[in-house]
């Protein structure tokens, strides 16, 4: 008999009646802010003032994280997995009773980085969701949290947190926040003040409303929007060298960096494919042909 997994969750319920919101960290094991983040909110959150149920999981993937990588040791992407399977591997399994939490809340937040690779320009996003109802509620949530970024994206892509969400139109969205192997302290008071704000929003609990971060709300369908493993694609295994920082604003054809040999004596040049934001790149300089390099979202995107 294959042995069941338990999420570990920290609950608080509010002393008066509300929605049931799930918040979550450590879909992936090497993404670290929001574990801290959560850790931190579930002792700010104070039951007496607060409506409704908040259901907290610092770290989704313990396993992946005990292991110190993205993955547990059946190599799987959590957020490639679900809604998973009870009789599968540690992963799926982990799928599965994640899959069981986001069904029975009525509100979602995943927390994300870009993990020990990459890094990430501050965004909330959401799927473009057929409901239009949810796809509203989603909006004013990531509105809400209050970061530079607003980004609606394909509803279409499968094995996430937020597709398991869509199928049970729970309103949910995700949060990524810089990244590079490191824990921001800046990045853990965002995702803090971000749950929050959306707390605030979903009348939870009282918050004064904050100067707005929003600099960017695109809103797009395109497939695979959204799906940064599959954009900027290292043609060449090698030494990536940037030629731009997060967040800047470039055209298609502008040379984004370098992938250079060990001894410098080959340098490819790597052009972005499209114009917009640069919203997440590669940090950790060694890569493998095929291994995501960058992803540029165009911020003229509007529903």
């Amino acid at each position: 008999m294959t042995d069941r997994v338990e999420l570990k969750t920290i609950i608080c319920k509010g002393a008066k009646p509300g929605p049931r919101l799930l918040i979550t960290g450590g879909v992936h094991g090497d993404e670290f802010e929001p574990m801290v983040a959560i850790r931190q909110l579930s002792n700010q959150l104070d039951q007496d003032n607060l409506a409704g149920t908040v259901t907290m999981v610092p770290v989704v993937n313990e396993d992946a994280f005990y292991w110190c990588s993205r993955t547990a040791e059946d190599d799987l992407d959590l957020a490639r997995t679900c809604p998973g399977d009870p009789d599968g591997s540690i992963t799926q399994r982990t799928a599965h009773e994640l899959s069981k939490l986001i069904r029975q809340s009525d509100y979602y937040i995943d927390l994300h980085t870009g993990g020990t690779v990459m890094s990430i320009y501050p965004l909330a996003g959401y799927t473009m969701h057929s409901d239009l109802k949810t796809r509203q509620a989603q909006h004013e949530m990531a509105q809400a949290f209050n970061l530079p970024l607003v980004w609606g994206s394909d509803p279409t892509l499968d094995g996430r947190s937020l597709s398991v969400a869509r199928d049970a139109n729970v309103p949910a969205i995700y949060v990524e926040y810089h990244g590079a192997a490191v824990c921001d302290p800046v990045g853990v008071d965002a995702m803090i003040k971000g749950c929050l704000n959306v707390m605030s929003n979903l009348k939870m609990l009282e918050r004064l409303v904050p100067e707005s971060q929003l600099l960017y709300d695109v809103q797009e369908t395109e497939p695979d929007s959204g799906f940064f493993q599959l954009s900027q694609l290292a043609t060449c295994d090698g030494f990536f060298e940037t030629a731009v920082t997060l967040g800047d604003i470039v055209e298609a054809g502008d040379l984004i960096g370098w992938i250079v040999d060990p001894l410098g004596a080959n340098r490819v040049e790597v052009f972005a494919e499209s114009s917009g934001l640069v919203n997440c790149l590669r940090t950790f300089p060694s890569v493998k042909q095929n291994d995501c390099l960058a992803y540029i979202v165009d911020i003229g995107k509007k529903s």
